[in-house]
């Protein structure tokens, strides 16, 4: 895949800018880098562009699916219209566990979506979201960039005619909201949960009866008790969607997502077609949104959380020591024999786990020190102290 140098793309495209840069200024409301039309219009010139961009997410979740209608909106302002994305959320064109069909067969240009849905396609592409016990928003991001996970990536999503890009992530997902309090390993046998990706195979083997839905499905399945648990997102997506008003048990942590990415899936073919200034363009805007995504969350879910224990009687439950030892071993046991049967996972694999033995230490001292020392000294109006 070509290539473009970023320093000097820069160049050329503040020419005529003033000093105004592509990626700087003050922004409305606060948003990161927004330039004014003018100067966007000086910044790149290009032909005029329109694609089609479906999500997996419902309209109601302005953060995941806003995401993509953000990186629509920035891309505009920076080719003065030239280049123009139409967004459409899960459901408008296809269901949104189809996204990635829809980009391979060319219904629209891109997608907006998780890797980990398509696990069926490749189990590799499984770490272009996120695995059990694996990488948290930072290392995941770190990993892809400079890590070699985003070359990786790339090579597996070109057997489908589909370019990659990071565009987004929740940051630590909750463990999921259920009926009844989960208590012991013993209380996950047959328990009819909603969760997809790896973390549903190592659900499968605790003994949970799995069930993947798409997010609009998921509050009908739970309403008529189709299902006795799910998992989504965390706090603020989550109180959205009403999980609180059948299932008023909230689990933490999510350990089968503790940084999981959304990834701008981008047919090769629409990606061939641009010139290499709207390449890079887009590859820009989308590391933007990958960030600004962290962080609305990051300011959001504290706020929803407090709604839902202190307004909405939301019981915040930790899971066992026994459900978290028993993860941990079927999580690591899973990726081992998918690493010995599949040759792209294995990999795939190789390279991450060679990054999450490093990553984990270094995190384990330092970060984890302070977070033990200075987040304790506060009561924690979620858990009751």
């Amino acid at each position: 895949m070509e290539r473009v140098d970023r320093r000097e793309f820069l160049k050329k495209a503040t020419v005529g800018a003033a000093g105004a840069g592509l990626l700087a200024g003050c922004g409305d409301g606060g948003s990161p880098g927004v330039v004014a039309t003018a100067e966007a219009a000086a910044a790149v010139q290009g032909p005029e562009v329109s694609w089609r961009v479906a999500t997996s997410y419902p309209p109601s979740l302005d953060i995941l699916h806003g995401s993509a209608e953000r990186v629509g909106e920035r891309i505009s302002e920076l080719t003065g219209g030239r280049f123009s994305m139409r967004v459409f959320a899960a459901g408008e064109i296809v269901p949104p566990l189809q996204v990635m069909d829809a980009v391979q067969q060319g219904t629209v240009q891109a997608g907006l979506t998780n890797g980990y849905y398509y696990i069926g396609k490749n189990p590799a592409l499984a770490f272009d979201s996120a695995v059990p016990f694996g990488l948290t928003s930072r290392q995941q991001f770190s990993w892809m960039m400079h890590g070699g996970g985003l070359e990786l990536m790339e090579s597996i999503y070109s057997d489908f005619g589909i370019v990659p890009i990071p565009c987004g992530n929740t940051g630590a997902q909750m463990g999921g909201w259920f009926r009844e309090p989960v208590e012991s390993l013993a209380d996950l046998q047959g328990l009819r949960f909603r969760i997809p990706g790896i973390g549903g195979e190592i659900m499968t083997r605790l003994g949970a009866s799995v069930q993947v839905l798409g997010g609009p499905e998921i509050y009908p399945a739970l309403e008529r008790g189709a299902i006795d648990a799910t998992e989504w997102v965390g706090p603020y997506d989550d109180e959205k969607l009403g999980f609180h008003e059948i299932a008023p048990n909230y689990y933490l942590p999510g350990w089968w997502e503790p940084g999981p990415a959304m990834t701008l899936q981008v047919s090769q073919a629409a990606y061939d077609e641009l010139p290499p200034s709207y390449q890079l363009l887009l590859r820009t805007v989308c590391s933007e949104i990958y960030h600004d995504m962290v962080a609305r969350y990051d300011a959001e879910n504290p706020k929803a959380l407090d709604r839902l224990v202190n307004e909405h009687g939301v019981t915040l439950r930790t899971f066992s020591d026994d459900i978290l030892q028993a993860a941990w071993r079927e999580s690591n046991a899973y990726l081992e024999e998918m690493a010995s049967a599949n040759p792209d996972f294995r990999q795939v694999y190789d390279n991450w786990s060679a990054y999450r033995d490093l990553a984990f230490p270094f995190f384990a001292g330092n970060e984890m020190h302070y977070a033990q020392a200075a987040f304790g000294q506060l009561p924690n109006p979620f858990m009751g102290g």
